[in-house]
């Protein structure tokens, strides 16, 4: 047991007994605080936020008996996003979230090349204030490629935040794609478990030929094939950067459009047509169609969809 009590000034006061004497300083702050993760606890006690009888003590020190815990939360830094009036397709809101279908050509957060015009900026504007977990994308508990549109969940609160994040983090967060690709899938279904990491000589691109590998899974199914594709459904149980494109492309069926691990098969094809068609389509045939979690506040499991965008259902009609 310890005694817990919260100052008006937001100082966090606690007691260590008896039955917490040898656990870590985190972990058991952890325990004491749901709403804020392990790694934030941490990053707090080495920037002495967290005070232990009146000292910084690391994030690993055993707890004695008796010991008086205090913890001072940051203020949170200002965001800097400039907040823009950009359309926005919400798929869901209420108090603790938000999901939104973000349409292929839509940066998610500023970067290099990309100060204005993005996700969150669009999302600074509808909402005013948002997590401040992370300054530069501020509420975006995960990412899409700039060519790929589908289903995102924002956080509007850092304890959601840090909720979200660990589900994804434990991958407990379900996530299915739509992906047209190159050639004819040979197996109905199967599964591709190999290690991804940065390209060996260029920081853009992610490659199976790495330094620093790192392990990556995704399942896919067939739903269709026609004559020079497969239409897949992808399910990526790990989360790596350019994970589903690098990992079909290993398999030799890179996902059409995708000129960065698909460009040679993009031009040949046996109907001109075809390679037409691929060039006004102007993004890669990457959907993120299906998005489930639990809940923050309920604690149920929920589960978004978003259909095909235009561009895309027209595409694959006209293969049919």
């Amino acid at each position: 047991m310890s005694d817990h009590k919260e100052s008006q000034t937001h100082i966090i006061c606690l007691k260590v007994h008896s039955t917490d004497v040898g656990k870590r300083l985190d972990t058991y702050l952890s325990s004491k605080l749901p709403r804020v993760s392990r790694s934030r606890i941490s990053r707090w006690a080495v920037s002495k936020h967290i005070l232990v009888c009146g000292q910084d003590r690391k994030p690993s020190y055993l707890l004695r008996i008796g010991d008086e815990i205090q913890v001072s939360p940051p203020s949170p830094e200002p965001i800097g996003l400039v907040p823009e009036d950009l359309p926005l397709n919400i798929l869901h809101e209420d108090s603790y979230l938000l999901v939104v279908d973000k349409p292929a050509g839509v940066v998610v957060h500023p970067g290099a090349g990309n100060p204005r015009g993005t996700l969150a900026n669009a999302l600074a504007h509808h909402l005013g204030s948002l997590s401040r977990k992370e300054t530069i994308r501020p509420g975006i508990v995960h990412r899409l490629d700039k060519a790929t549109s589908g289903l995102l969940v924002v956080a509007k609160t850092d304890w959601v935040h840090d909720f979200l994040s660990r589900q994804f983090s434990f991958r407990k967060v379900k996530k299915r794609y739509l992906a047209l690709v190159h050639g004819s899938v040979n197996m109905d279904q199967g599964e591709i478990r190999i290690p991804l990491g940065r390209h060996p000589h260029s920081r853009t691109r992610i490659s199976t030929q790495t330094l620093k590998p790192r392990q990556a899974l995704t399942f896919y199914r067939v739903l269709t094939r026609f004559q020079e594709f497969t239409y897949l459904s992808v399910s990526p149980h790990t989360g790596r950067t350019h994970q589903i494109r690098v990992h079909l492309n290993h398999l030799a069926h890179p996902i059409v459009g995708d000129n960065t691990y698909g460009r040679r098969q993009n031009h040949q094809f046996g109907k001109p047509s075809h390679t037409r068609a691929i060039e006004r389509l102007q993004r890669h045939f990457l959907h993120a169609f299906s998005l489930a979690f639990t809940h923050p506040h309920t604690e149920k499991w929920v589960t978004f969809q978003a259909p095909l965008p235009p561009e895309l259902e027209e595409f694959l009609s006209a293969l049919k």
